[in-house]
């Protein structure tokens, strides 16, 4: 009779796993379809979905113990497609003449030819010039504010 109790209570966990992993299976999927619909906004999917982000982020996160690599280059895939879909709206707004557009993408994407915004700070203090005093004049200078 023992040996019965044992045999049915491992296959009835064994069962309860693959309930849970099939219940798994399709919690991730109806996630992916509410990213596809919502271009990657994670609340909003989440919220479509019935599923709590932090569960979202543990099925992307590789340093969790629920981390599905599958999953996260799904999640990824849907990104870049949305990402996708972004520029191309910036280019269509580029080529319709918008200044604000082309300004935007020169900042983001044209640093290497130098469309790069600086911060020239100019000072008109009084302030002497170190640079030309040794380090023991410099040491002395500190010890008198003291």
């Amino acid at each position: 009779m023992a040996e019965k109790r044992g045999t049915k209570t491992k296959r009835s966990s064994t069962s309860n796993n693959k309930k849970k992993e099939d219940t798994t299976k399709r919690h991730k999927a109806k996630m992916l379809e509410a990213l596809e619909k919502t271009n990657g906004v994670v609340s909003r999917a989440s919220r479509i979905a019935k599923i709590d982000r932090s569960t979202h982020y543990d099925w992307t996160n590789p340093n969790s113990s629920r981390y599905d690599p599958d999953y996260h280059n799904a999640v990824d895939e849907i990104q870049d497609f949305a990402l996708d879909e972004v520029e191309d709206a910036l280019f269509s707004q580029i080529k319709d003449g918008s200044t604000a557009a082309t300004i935007f993408y020169l900042k983001t994407k044209g640093k290497k030819r130098g469309y790069i915004e600086r911060q020239e700070i100019h000072t008109t203090s009084k302030d002497p010039d170190l640079s030309q005093l040794t380090t023991d004049e410099i040491k002395d200078l500190l010890k008198d504010d003291e």
